[in-house]
C-alpha cells in the first residue's frame, strides 16, 4: 500500500493552540476562584438594587446600567422559578465578567511579550513569528503570571463576586485593549478597520455599564497612530493625545446626554411653539439625525474617504450599543416599582442621564470652601407634562461667586463644616481664610491621589493593614502583631505579599520601556488614565462613606500587564547565570508565580464570602419586625437596597411599603408612593403633586409668630394645602415662601377610635394619650419631614408607621416619646412612654413578649455564629444592632423581675452572635448589669476585661499613629467602650474595674 508523508505541522500553529489552551486554562482558574468564593446573597451596598433591578428589569438610580442589567435579567432565568438562586446567579455574571477579563489580559499580554521575546518591538505584523520551545515557555509564562496577578489582586477580587457593574466595566476595557492589539497585528489587511468598527461597539454597549471604558481611548488611539504612522513623533503623540481626549469628551458629553439634550430641546419647541403632539419633536430629530448619516455616509463614498466612513461607522455602532439605554424610558413609562427619578420621557430621561439629583463638584475652574456667594440665578428649565404642553416646573439655582474666590483646579471647595475640618486633616488652612494654591494641590496630592488612590494601588500589590475603614499599607517590615490592636492584628484582611508583585510588576515597567517604548507608553495611557486622571475628575470629598478602591480597576488592570511582563525581565537578569533558554524560561516563570501564589494564600479567607447571608438576613428581620401593612421609613443604601432585594425578588413581606427618606425630597419619588405597590395600598399622603412639586415646599423655614403658642398638626397641613398667606414669608428674592411660626405641635387623638383598632398592647392601655406633643426642635422642616406629617395627620392609626431603628435621630422630628420598639424598628404610637429620658440613648418602649417573639422566633441569624467566615467592617454594623436590641429586652426582663427569661434571652444573643466569630462591640458592656443580675458574674467580668484590654489597645495605637486623626471614629467608639464598662462597673460595685477604666479615659480623652 502507498504511504503518504502528512507534512509537519508549523509550529507557529502549536504556539497559537498552545496560547489558546492556556488561556482557557486562566480563565478556568479564575472561574473556579470566584465561584468558590461567591456571595450567595445580595451584599451590601448597591448590590441589592441591581439585583432586584435586573430580576424585574426595574429602573435604577441615575445613570443606570442598561447592558449590565439586561444580561442580568438572562442569568437570573437560570434560576427556573427558584428566587433563592436568582442573587448568586447575578454575582454569576459578575464572576463570568472578571474571569473572562482574566482571559483577555492573558491574550493581551501574551501578544505584548511576544514582541518583546521575538525582539520585534513596536507596531508591526508578528503572526508568522515563530517561537521557539522556550520562548513559547516564557511566553505564555508571563501571561499566566500578569493574568493570575489580577484574578488575586484585592479590588479586582471584591467586585468579582457581587452584582455590581464594576467587573463588567473591566471586561469591556480588556476587550477593546485585546481587539486594538488584534488591529495592530492587521492593520495592514484591506478590512482591518472592522476591527475598529467592533471596538466602537463594544465602547457603545460599555455606556450602558459604566463609562469607565471611555478612559482607554487615548491609550487606543496612541496605537493607531504608531501603527498609521510611518515615522511618528512626540509632537504627532501629543496631537493624537488631545484629539483622543477631544474624542472622551465628545461621547461624555456630546453622545451620552448631548443627543437627547438635543433632541429634547425640539421636542419642547415642536409641543409648545408649534403645538405638535408629544414625541414629535423627538421623531422630527430622530429623521433629521439618521438624514445626516445618510448624507456622510454618501458623502464619504463619493469621496473614496475611508477614514470619515470609518468613524461615521463607528459612530453608528457606538450608537447602536448605546441603545440599551432605550430599556430605561421604556420600563419606565410601565411605572414599575422601582422607578429612580421616572425617566419616561426625554426631558426627565436628560436629566436622568446628567445625574442631576447629585449636584456637581468643580472641576477645572471654581470656587474654594470660604468663598461667599453673591448672587444666584435661575439656571436652565426643568420642564413636566401637564395637559398638553410642556410646563416649567423650576429653573434650577445656579450659586455665583466672586472671581477673587475662585481658583483653578479647585480641590478644597465643600463648604460644609464636616468636611472642613476633615480638610484641616490633610492641609493647614483655617475655617475662614481663603486657601492657597499651595494648599489646594497639597489635599490633591496628599488626599485624593496619595490616600484615595495609591494607597489603594498598594493595597493590591503590596498588602493592606486590616478592613478598618481608612487602612493604611501592609509594608513588608509590618510583619508582625506586637502592639497591635487585636482588631487588626486578627483581621483576615491583614494581608502581606511582601511588595513581591510590585517589585515584579517595576520590573516590567523598566523592562517594557528599555524594549518597547511605544508599546510601554500605551499601557502607561492606560494606567494613568484609569488611575490618577479618574482622581482629577472625581474631585472627592475628604471623606467617604466606604472605601473606593473598586473604582480604579482599570488601572490594576494595566499594571497587571507589567507584572506578566516582569517574568521577561527576570528572565533577562538571569541569563548571566542560565543559558538554555528553556531552563531560564523555567526558573523565571517559577519566581513569577510567586506573587499570584501569595496573593491568593494571602486573600482567600477576606475574599471568600460564600456562606455570608447578613446583608439578606438584616433585611428580612427589619421587614419582619413589622406589623402588616406597615410603612416603614429608612434611610438609603445598606439600610434599603437589602430590603429591596428581598421585596421585589425572594417576594418578602410586600404589604410593607419601604420609604427612603432622601428620595421623599423629591417630587416624582412622593408620586410613586401615593400608587399601589404589591399588596400594599398607596401612602395616606393628602397633599397633591401641586403642593410638593420640586422647587415647591422644598423646605420651610422656623419663622416665630409669639401669638402662636403650638399648632395643631391637621390644621396645618391644610393650610400648607392652601399655601395658606398666614405661613408665607417673604424671600430676598421676592419669593413667597411657607413657614412654620411654632415648634411645638400637637395632633389629637381620637382615643375611642384608637382602641377599636386593637393596636394597643394590655400592658401600655394607661399610657393611651388624647393628645400628641412634640417640639420640631429644628430651623426647617424638609419635604420629606412634610410628607411624614402628613401622614400623621392622615393616617389616623389605620397603617402601622415606622422608623428603621439605624435613622438618623434628627429624622425623628422630636416623636421618641411616642415610639414602640419592635424589632429593629420604632412604631409611632399615641402612648407616651413615661419612662422615655431625652438624655438617654435608649429609645422606644419595649414591650416585653412581643420582642421577644420577634428576636427569638422570627429572626434569622445564619452563619454569625461561624468563626471561619470574614464580616468586615459593613457586616459587623448589623450585628451590633441586633446586640443592642437583645440587650433592651433583656434589661426589661430584668426590670420586670422576671431573670429567667433575661437569662434565657442573653444566652440565646451570645449563641448566636459569639465574640470569636462577631467581635464584642461598644454595645456589650451593656450586658454586664442584667448578666449579673442573672448570677451570670464571671461572664459579665470577662466581658469587661475584655472589652477594656481592646480598648486600651485601640487608644494605644491610633495615639501613637502618625495618622492618628484618620481614626478618630475608631478612637471615640474606644472611648465610648470604656465609658460604658466604668459604668456597668460602677453600677455593679466593681471599683477595681471601674477605677481601671476610668484612669485609662482620663489618660486618652484629651487625645480622643
Amino acid at each position: 500500500m502507498p504511504t503518504f508523508d502528512l507534512p509537519e505541522q508549523p509550529f507557529m500553529q502549536r504556539y497559537s493552540r498552545l496560547n489558546n489552551l492556556v488561556g482557557w486554562l486562566v480563565f478556568a482558574i479564575a472561574t473556579v476562584t470566584y465561584l468558590l468564593t461567591l456571595e450567595p446573597t445580595a451584599s451590601f451596598w448597591d448590590c441589592g438594587e441591581f439585583i432586584a433591578c435586573s430580576y424585574k428589569l426595574l429602573v435604577p438610580h441615575p445613570p443606570g446600567a442598561p447592558t449590565f442589567l439586561l444580561l442580568g435579567r438572562l442569568f437570573s432565568l437560570l434560576s427556573f422559578g427558584d428566587v433563592t438562586k436568582v442573587a448568586v446567579l447575578v454575582n454569576a455574571l459578575s464572576a463570568l465578567s472578571s474571569s473572562f477579563t482574566v482571559l483577555f489580559l492573558f491574550w493581551s499580554i501574551t501578544m505584548l511579550a511576544k514582541k518583546l521575546v521575538m525582539h520585534r518591538p513596536g507596531m508591526h505584523d508578528d503572526r508568522t513569528l515563530e517561537p521557539t520551545s522556550g520562548q513559547t515557555l516564557l511566553i505564555l509564562g508571563s501571561g499566566v503570571v500578569g493574568a493570575l496577578a489580577l484574578t488575586f489582586s484585592d479590588s479586582f477580587w471584591f467586585n468579582a463576586v457581587e452584582a455590581e457593574v464594576y467587573a463588567m466595566s473591566s471586561l469591556c476595557t480588556a476587550v477593546v485593549v485585546w481587539l486594538m492589539l488584534k488591529w495592530e497585528n492587521r492593520a495592514d489587511e484591506a478590512d482591518s478597520d472592522k476591527w475598529l468598527i467592533l471596538i466602537a461597539y463594544v465602547m457603545g454597549l460599555s455606556i450602558g455599564v459604566h463609562l469607565l471604558n471611555l478612559l482607554a481611548i487615548p491609550a487606543l488611539g496612541l496605537i493607531y497612530y504608531f501603527r498609521r504612522t510611518a515615522q511618528p513623533n512626540w509632537v504627532g503623540s501629543v496631537i493624537t493625545l488631545v484629539i483622543s481626549s477631544i474624542i472622551v469628551g465628545l461621547i461624555l458629553v456630546g453622545i451620552i446626554p448631548g443627543l437627547p439634550s438635543i433632541a429634547g430641546s425640539i421636542e419642547v419647541f415642536f409641543v409648545n411653539s408649534i403645538g405638535l403632539p408629544f414625541n414629535s419633536g423627538v421623531i422630527f430629530f430622530l429623521v433629521l439625525f439618521i438624514g445626516l448619516l445618510w448624507f456622510g455616509f454618501r458623502y464619504s463614498f463619493r469621496s473614496g474617504n475611508r477614514l470619515l466612513n470609518t468613524a461615521l461607522l463607528s459612530l453608528v455602532f457606538i450608537l447602536i450599543g448605546y441603545t440599551s439605554y432605550l430599556i430605561i424610558p421604556i420600563r419606565s413609562s410601565f411605572l414599575p416599582t422601582i422607578n429612580e427619578n421616572t425617566p419616561n420621557d426625554v426631558l426627565s430621561f436628560v436629566s436622568y442621564l446628567k445625574r442631576e439629583q447629585y449636584g456637581d463638584r468643580p472641576l477645572l475652574y471654581g470656587p474654594q470652601f470660604s468663598a461667599q456667594p453673591i448672587d444666584q440665578k435661575e439656571g436652565a428649565p426643568r420642564y413636566v407634562r401637564q395637559g398638553d404642553k410642556y410646563v416649567i416646573a423650576e429653573h434650577r439655582l445656579e450659586t455665583i461667586y466672586d472671581d477673587a474666590d475662585k481658583m483653578l483646579l479647585p480641590r478644597l471647595y465643600s463648604p460644609d463644616p464636616g468636611h472642613i475640618q476633615q480638610y484641616q486633616k490633610w492641609v493647614d488652612v483655617q475655617p475662614e481664610a481663603k486657601p492657597t494654591m499651595g494648599q489646594n494641590l497639597g489635599f490633591l496630592f496628599r488626599y485624593q491621589m496619595g490616600h484615595m488612590y495609591w494607597r489603594y494601588f498598594m493595597w493590591n500589590f503590596v498588602g493592606r493593614d486590616s478592613d478598618v475603614q481608612q487602612a493604611g499599607v501592609m509594608w513588608p517590615t509590618e510583619a508582625g502583631k506586637s502592639g497591635l490592636p487585636e482588631r487588626i492584628a486578627d483581621s483576615k484582611a491583614r494581608n502581606n505579599f511582601f511588595a513581591i508583585p510590585l517589585l515584579l510588576g517595576v520590573l516590567g515597567l523598566f523592562f517594557h520601556v528599555r524594549r518597547d517604548g511605544r508599546n510601554a507608553l500605551v499601557v502607561g495611557l492606560l494606567f494613568l488614565f484609569t488611575g490618577l486622571a479618574i482622581v482629577v475628575y472625581l474631585n472627592q470629598p475628604p471623606i467617604e462613606p466606604r472605601e473606593r478602591d473598586y473604582t480604579f480597576t482599570g488601572a490594576t488592570y494595566a499594571f497587571a500587564i507589567w507584572i506578566g511582563l516582569g517574568v521577561l525581565g527576570l528572565a533577562d537578569l538571569l541569563r548571566a547565570v542560565l543559558k538554555a533558554d528553556s531552563l531560564r524560561g523555567g526558573v523565571a516563570v517559577a519566581l513569577g508565580l510567586l506573587a499570584p501564589v501569595l496573593m491568593v494564600t494571602q486573600g482567600w479567607d477576606d475574599h471568600d464570602r460564600s456562606d455570608r447571608y447578613n446583608s439578606v438576613d438584616s433585611a428580612k428581620n427589619l421587614l419582619n419586625s413589622l406589623q402588616p401593612n406597615a410603612i416603614l421609613f429608612t434611610n438609603g443604601d445598606n439600610d434599603t437596597f437589602p430590603l429591596w432585594y428581598a421585596q421585589e425578588v425572594e417576594g418578602v413581606r410586600t404589604d410593607v411599603r419601604v420609604a427612603v427618606l432622601s428620595y421623599l425630597n423629591t417630587d416624582w419619588y412622593i408620586d410613586q408612593m401615593k400608587r399601589r405597590s404589591y399588596k400594599s395600598q398607596p401612602l395616606p399622603i393628602s397633599m397633591e403633586n401641586a403642593t410638593y412639586r420640586q422647587g415647591t415646599n422644598d423646605y420651610l423655614p422656623f419663622v416665630e409668630n409669639p401669638s402662636v403658642a403650638s399648632v395643631n398638626l391637621t390644621e396645618f397641613m391644610q393650610l400648607v394645602k392652601q399655601n395658606s398667606p398666614l405661613l408665607q414669608v417673604q424671600t430676598q428674592s421676592g419669593r413667597p415662601l411657607l413657614s412654620f411660626p411654632t415648634r411645638k405641635f400637637y395632633l389629637p387623638v381620637d382615643t375611642t377610635a384608637v382602641e377599636k383598632l386593637g393596636i394597643i398592647p394590655a400592658e401600655r392601655r394607661g399610657q393611651l394619650v388624647s393628645r400628641m406633643e412634640w417640639d420640631m426642635g429644628r430651623g426647617a422642616i424638609e419635604k420629606k419631614n412634610l410628607v411624614i406629617l402628613d401622614m400623621l395627620a392622615t393616617n389616623n392609626w389605620q397603617r402601622p408607621i415606622y422608623f428603621s431603628s439605624t435613622v438618623n435621630s434628627q429624622d425623628f422630628m422630636s416623636l421618641q416619646p411616642y415610639f414602640q420598639l419592635e424589632g429593629l424598628a420604632y412604631r409611632v404610637l399615641p402612648l407616651k412612654d413615661p419612662n422615655y429620658d431625652p438624655r438617654g440613648i435608649d429609645e422606644g418602649y419595649v414591650v416585653k413578649d412581643q420582642m421577644y417573639d420577634i428576636l427569638m422566633k422570627r429572626f434569622a441569624y445564619r452563619n454569625l455564629d461561624r468563626a471561619d467566615i470574614f464580616y468586615d467592617e459593613n457586616n459587623l454594623r448589623f450585628p451590633a444592632n441586633y446586640r443592642d436590641k437583645f440587650y433592651r429586652l433583656a434589661q426589661s426582663y430584668v426590670d420586670a423581675g422576671n431573670l429567667p427569661k433575661a437569662k434565657e434571652v442573653m444566652d440565646y444573643c451570645f449563641k448566636v452572635m459569639p465574640d470569636k466569630s462577631i467581635p464584642y462591640d461598644y454595645y456589650v458592656p451593656q450586658f454586664v448589669v442584667p448578666l449579673v443580675k442573672v448570677g451570670e458574674t464571671q461572664r459579665a467580668n470577662e466581658i469587661m476585661d475584655i472589652m477594656t484590654n481592646r480598648a486600651q489597645q485601640s487608644l494605644a495605637y491610633y495615639s501613637t499613629s502618625p495618622e492618628a486623626s484618620l481614626f478618630d471614629v475608631e478612637m471615640q467608639l474606644s472611648l465610648l467602650t470604656l465609658q460604658s464598662v466604668y459604668r456597668a462597673a460602677e453600677q455593679i460595685g466593681d471599683r477595681t474595674r471601674a477605677t481601671r477604666a476610668l484612669q485609662l479615659l482620663q489618660q486618652y480623652y484629651p487625645q480622643g
